[in-house]
């Protein structure tokens, strides 16, 4: 029996758009519940059921080895590099490093489909997933969407396609819960290219931190919170904005991040083969992750491509973290002249490449602990796991 046939799949129906998700509040609409998946979503929920180590073992070959402070932060791999392409991809975030293993693997058979994210005709932000079969439909979907996707609203349609071989890209919730369907789906081989992920919005979301942000909110293309400490704003002149991190209005933007990237302790998502990020690597470069030899199999596939460079790491995070917990707490905004000052400085000083990755780990991390402590305590123990605990308790928090 196919899973197309079982009988899970005949009974269970898909939530109607814009019904109360199982997840509720927390929900990050990664698209499972808009499928006839969601008959799985209590067990395959990152919000309901985190498993992460659980999965890693059945992934990797192992979990974290919870004696190893890298393995904390940076989860199971083989190897670790940063690296960018040697002829960037045109109109690529950064320089194309996975929509160019996306087309590899479908130019050479390897995969008959990929998972990824285009955009509206509509609206440049607002996330449509599709199953790209083209080089051409992979390009359409280069660019971070900085808003919740559901990427998985898709799966469905894998099945009835018939295909066997697929590439999966998403984020961290919506892997953990692709992984727990994976063997519902009758494919022969799965690969997954993840991207670290952290702090998505609502659309709505979206365009209060863009109008409270940026110069000119209706011309940006893509933004990113970057290694100098600054979000960087490409506009569609092809000017670039920067905004530093100290100068947000925090009071404002407290509330615009969804509850489940509150609420989320997988920045770097932990269950993909390959990642591909910034946060660990110099500015200018991009952060890879080998997890497994899937993982391997799909770098080595562009690997004549890019220039590469061992990962570094200076400075120290943490004097820097402890001071950033009860300013974020507060809501601390700090004149523009002080903010673009102290964004020099640390730049000047602070932690970079591997240093900076766990300064962004640690900064998240502690504040995600807060939210759930605050808002749901009842979750607190099932809900964090062991190696974010450990992350968490280097700092002193505020009380509850």
């Amino acid at each position: 029996m196919t899973a197309t046939d079982s009988p899970k799949h005949k009974k269970a129906k898909a939530l109607k758009p814009g019904s109360r998700r199982p997840a509720k509040e927390l929900c990050s609409e990664c698209g499972l519940c808009d499928t006839y998946y969601v008959h799985y979503v209590k067990e395959a929920c990152a919000f309901i059921n985190q498993q992460i180590a659980e999965f890693e073992e059945e992934t990797h070959g192992r979990s974290r080895n919870l004696d190893s402070p890298d393995d904390w932060y940076f989860g199971v791999s083989q190897r670790m590099m940063a690296a960018r392409k040697k002829e960037p991809v045109e109109g690529a975030q950064w320089t194309g490093i996975v929509s160019t293993i996306a087309i590899e693997m479908l130019n050479r058979g390897i995969v008959e489909g990929v998972v990824c994210v285009q955009n509206t005709e509509e609206d440049r932000f607002q996330p449509m997933p599709v199953i790209a079969r083209t080089p051409e439909e992979v390009l359409a979907a280069r660019v971070n969407k900085p808003t919740l996707s559901p990427n998985l609203s898709v799966l469905e349609q894998v099945e009835r396609s018939g295909m066997k071989r697929l590439l999966v890209i998403g984020v961290g919730c919506q892997i953990q819960a692709l992984r727990a369907v994976e063997k519902k789906l009758g494919l022969e081989k799965l690969y997954v290219l993840g991207t670290p992920c952290v702090d998505n919005v609502t659309r709505a979301g979206l365009q209060k931190f863009l109008d409270t942000t940026s110069r000119s909110p209706s011309t940006v293309v893509h933004y990113e919170f970057m290694q100098d400490f600054q979000v960087h704003f490409k506009h569609e002149d092809g000017s670039e904005e920067k905004v530093p991190f100290f100068g947000l209005n925090t009071k404002k933007l407290k509330d615009v991040f969804a509850p489940s990237c509150m609420s989320c302790f997988d920045y770097v998502n932990s269950l993909a083969d390959l990642v591909v990020g910034y946060m660990g690597a110099p500015f200018g470069w991009q952060w890879i992750v080998v997890r497994n030899d899937r993982g391997q199999e799909m770098l080595d596939l562009a690997i004549d491509q890019l220039n590469t460079q061992p990962v570094m790491s200076a400075g120290d995070r943490r004097a820097a973290v402890q001071q950033s917990i009860p300013a974020y707490d507060k809501g601390v905004t700090l004149p523009m002249w002080a903010a673009k000052l102290m964004g020099v400085v640390i730049e000047k000083i602070g932690p970079k490449g591997l240093e900076y990755a766990r300064f962004s780990i640690d900064s998240h991390f502690t504040r995600n602990y807060l939210y759930v402590l605050r808002n749901y305590p009842e979750k607190l123990e099932s809900h964090i796991p062991e190696y974010a605990k450990r992350i968490v308790g280097q700092y002193k928090l505020p009380d509850a």
